[in-house]
């Protein structure tokens, strides 16, 4: 099949652009003029788009989120926006009245940050009472590193208060019993109480998801949705979902195994399956996790929490853990990318994978084991992360909320040298734009709008915008190893691009966040149009 489309600003790279594009059979063949594409319509063309001098850019690729988190948050208690511990519990409250036959009352996206009405403090088995008593419920923090349980969830489990788990807290209150909140691994024992998805009520929610990103702008995907014992359902979900042709946005695996026996598990399953395609559904990474997260405070650092003296975070992995699985997969041909917020956590997996480099065969850094988030760093380490050409997922959007808490969290010095975008881009970097969804929304271009404004922080960092939209684009693409056929409207690569409302190079940068998707395009198909 062959298509045309002309009259459009379309971007190529930066300070390239052209009006008209022919894609044949989803590859881009040709470039140029509306005059050279009108020489090209008698050439058996099977459609002509006239894109009335809208702005075009390459489809946006979130280097990490979760997509299934994406559609579960869209049928579970949505705590996000929640200004109140008092609005919290009246949601749980509607949301139970709305769905009585639940067993299990589950929301996320509260964040205590955020309260402006009544006490400003993490929520607690006593809050979450006031909602019911009869049946457990489970409320995540925004940032899915804490979680509290009601006393009804912490009775079921069996909790005493003498309770331990590795890389995780149960915490206390002050008489020694368990208050209702859970951190880092130990979330996953809430998890248990929650009752198993059916595979249709998954699928549901991966075609929610799905359609919303695409809505969005985001042609393809670096997704961690293996989290869970139900992993091999989730592989067979997705794979059947290409199979059948419902697979509209490209997609690549972030699983996350933090036991070397699962993941010597998926070596001898899922790794050697078939089913795949490098194109469209790939096997991708191991993802893992390494500390927690900023607003949490189990985000592993150096020294102690300037605001929270005698805490350092939360070691989800020891160092001789990170390094068993990080050798194994090297030793497999297999990418990592691990979750590193805190500066302490950060330089353990800098030297991980300096050791991957120099000792198991992963030579200058050929499989491109990368890091997820990489928040809080010195200037030492960037420089590290240059020169071992370890690329590195930002979330710009982390911004928004981290700006006002970073300083009082880790102090002003380390603060200076943190959420450095522009400084490791300019260190020769490479790097990929994310939203960690449904942390944040996956919306990109409010992320764009924080790389180019950094909402007033740390201005030194502010990126231009071509800059930041190539990160989105063949930067994310660099970091899947798939930089060679995706990325660019160019020759030879896949036609995967928007049509935007707006021409975002001409906006003022405030009005960058508020950009719409009026047409989406995957393998030059339509697959949204607004």
């Amino acid at each position: 099949m062959k298509v045309i489309l002309i009259n459009g600003k379309i971007y190529v790279e930066k300070n390239k652009f052209c009006q008209g594009l022919l894609i044949e059979n989803g590859i881009i063949r040709a470039i140029g003029s509306n005059e050279e594409m009108a020489n090209l319509t008698g050439d058996k063309v099977d459609k002509v788009i006239d894109l009335q001098g809208k702005t075009v850019l390459p489809g946006f690729n979130d280097s990490h989120l979760h997509l299934s988190g994406i559609g579960a948050e869209m049928v579970n208690c949505n705590l996000k926006g929640t200004k109140s511990i008092d609005e919290i519990i009246q949601r749980g409250k509607e949301f139970l009245k709305a769905n009585p036959q639940i067993k299990v009352l589950y929301g996320r996206g509260w964040n205590q940050d955020y309260f402006i009405y009544g006490e400003k403090r993490l929520l607690n088995r006593l809050d979450l009472d006031k909602i019911s008593s009869e049946i457990p419920i489970i409320f995540e923090r925004v940032c899915g590193h804490l979680a509290v349980g009601n006393t009804k969830a912490i009775e079921i489990l069996g909790i005493d208060g003498t309770n331990t788990i590795d890389g995780g807290t149960i915490e206390v209150d002050a008489e020694g019993k368990p208050n209702g909140v859970f951190t880092e691994s130990a979330i996953s024992l809430l998890h248990t109480l929650i009752p198993p998805k059916s595979d249709e009520d998954r699928e549901r929610e991966f075609l929610k998801a799905m359609d919303y990103a695409l809505s969005q702008g985001i042609t393809s995907v670096q997704s961690c949705d293996i989290m869970d014992s139900k992993s091999e359902v989730v592989f067979k979900i997705i794979k059947d979902l290409f199979i059948n042709k419902k697979l509209k946005i490209r997609y690549s695996h972030q699983f996350n195994y933090q036991r070397i026996e699962d993941f010597n598990n998926y070596l001898y399953t899922e790794f050697n399956s078939e089913g795949y395609d490098e194109k469209f559904l790939s096997k991708g990474g191991l993802k893992l996790f390494n500390d927690g997260s900023l607003g949490a405070r189990t985000a592993l650092l150096s020294e102690d929490y300037k605001d929270a003296p005698g805490i350092k975070g939360v070691e989800v992995l020891t160092e001789k853990e990170l390094m068993d699985l990080v050798k194994l997969a090297t030793e497999n041909k297999i990418r990592v990318v691990t979750h590193a917020i805190g500066d302490g956590a950060i330089k353990r997996v800098i030297n991980v994978y300096q050791k991957s480099i120099e000792n198991w065969g992963n030579k200058d850094n050929e499989l491109r084991h990368g890091i997820i988030h990489c928040q809080i760093t010195t200037m030492e380490q960037l420089k590290r992360i240059a020169n071992l050409k370890i690329p590195v997922m930002y979330q710009p959007i982390f911004l928004d909320y981290d700006r006002k808490i970073v300083e009082n969290r880790v102090g002003k010095k380390l603060a200076s040298t943190s959420y450095a975008f522009n400084t490791l881009h300019k260190l020769g970097g490479k790097i990929s734009f994310g939203t960690d969804a449904p942390v944040e929304d996956c919306n990109p271009f409010r992320n764009l709008y924080f790389a180019v404004t950094r909402g007033g922080y740390n201005m030194e960092e502010k990126m231009e915008l071509t800059t930041a939209i190539d990160a989105y684009t063949i930067g994310s693409a660099f970091n899947e190893g798939k930089e060679n056929f995706k990325g660019r409207l160019n020759l030879g690569f896949v036609a995967d691009l928007i049509v935007l409302n707006k021409d975002i190079f001409k906006v003022p940068e405030e009005e960058i966040k508020d950009i719409k998707v009026e047409m989406a395009m995957v393998n030059g198909e339509i697959v949204y149009q607004s």
